[in-house]
């Protein structure tokens, strides 16, 4: 079927909209009609060339939608499931699955042959699904196991960002790091990830969240989803403002930046035993530097992928906790968009000025 896509020609240029083919769904695939896709700054990463990735290719990964139509041996969902999209598609058959850990699977039985019919092309040429999603388009086709059902009384638009940021913000305190109640927290970046980071600490009981960023407005926003405390890093130092509040640093601090000095200074803002957890998605090719003595301390450093998730558990109960009040999405949500601004978009991102634009279809 023809739809509408968002296509990355190359790096450092604009997306541009144009009709692609997506394919029938083949066995244990599914047809999503897209509803909302999020905006999310990894995507950026691959425009700017910060993550090398073939092209012509369609980005997007944070999604809900419909269900349009199934595959062979699909009895998860049926056409006019709502569903949210993640990434991290599990096969549940490889070490990582067995293992309880899906968000780190690759295997490559939940995605098409490379010799065969591939499910995104135009004018005959293979285009490349980013994520085994690519969400930036009218139409994703994907294997069965990158799709969660909920219930239909949720909202799309919110729904959507729990496919990626909500997932990952949340699932680092609850899943990587396992923060506990009265434990202290730092949360360096205010965007989408960070702020669910900073609403996942006030769930989990941190007795005290401190907030980092340079825009006063996300800072704002993170005393709305439950910072205690917040500091300007365009005016003061985080790392001795840390210290300062806490009385010799957190138990916990999340980078949710990408950046080589914020994920030094949350290392550098632990007390003794701390655990720092890296969500943001540091450029290829950068190094963390680290003081050695200080690893006799007991401190830690950690990475997160999508927030250590058991998706299809983990999502259903966020959308729990929306609809009670504890999650705090709509405030999350900058602009609903066309697809045709999605350039206008990543500047927004590029600006830093938002928390989560949407593209609404």
């Amino acid at each position: 079927m023809k739809a509408k896509a968002a296509i990355m020609r190359a790096a450092h240029e604009p997306l541009t909209i144009e009709e692609i083919d997506v394919d029938g769904p083949a066995r244990r695939e599914v047809l999503v009609r897209t509803v909302f896709a999020g905006v999310c700054h990894s995507d950026l990463h691959f425009i700017e060339g910060l993550y090398p990735i073939p092209c012509p290719c369609v980005l997007g990964h944070e999604s809900a939608g419909v269900i349009e139509a199934v595959g062979e041996d699909v009895t998860y969902v049926k056409p006019g499931d709502h569903v949210i999209t993640c990434l991290s598609t599990f096969c549940g058959e490889c070490e990582f699955c067995l293992t309880g850990r899906m968000s780190l699977c690759t295997s490559p039985m939940v995605q098409r042959a490379k010799d065969g019919q591939q499910r995104l092309t135009q004018n005959g040429e293979v285009v490349g699904q980013f994520a085994n999603l690519s969400s930036y388009a009218e139409y994703i086709l994907t294997h069965e196991h990158s799709v969660v059902k909920i219930r239909e009384d949720m909202p799309l638009d919110v729904a959507a960002l729990i496919g990626c940021g909500v997932m990952t913000g949340v699932g680092a305190v609850f899943h990587t790091a396992k923060v506990r109640p009265g434990d202290t927290v730092a949360v360096f970046g205010c965007g989408g990830i960070g702020l669910s980071a900073v609403n996942g600490a006030a769930i989990a009981g941190a007795g005290q969240i401190i907030a980092v960023d340079m825009i006063g407005s996300k800072l704002n926003l993170a005393k709305e989803f439950g910072a205690t405390d917040v500091i300007d890093a365009s005016q003061d130092d985080p790392v001795k403002v840390i210290r300062d509040l806490t009385g010799g640093g957190v138990e916990y601090s999340f980078e949710a930046v990408g950046l080589k000095v914020t994920a030094e200074q949350s290392f550098r803002s632990l007390k003794r035993g701390g655990t720092a957890t890296i969500i943001g998605m540091v450029p290829v090719g950068t190094n963390i530097e680290l003081h050695g003595p200080e690893f006799l301390q007991e401190k830690k450093i950690q990475g997160s992928t999508m927030g250590s998730n058991r998706f299809r558990v983990d999502m259903p109960r966020m959308v729990e906790m929306y609809l009670r009040g504890d999650l705090k999405l709509d405030q999350m949500i900058s602009g609903r968009l066309k697809l045709e601004q999605i350039n206008e978009a990543m500047d927004d991102l590029r600006e830093g000025s938002v928390a989560r634009n949407v593209i609404a279809f």
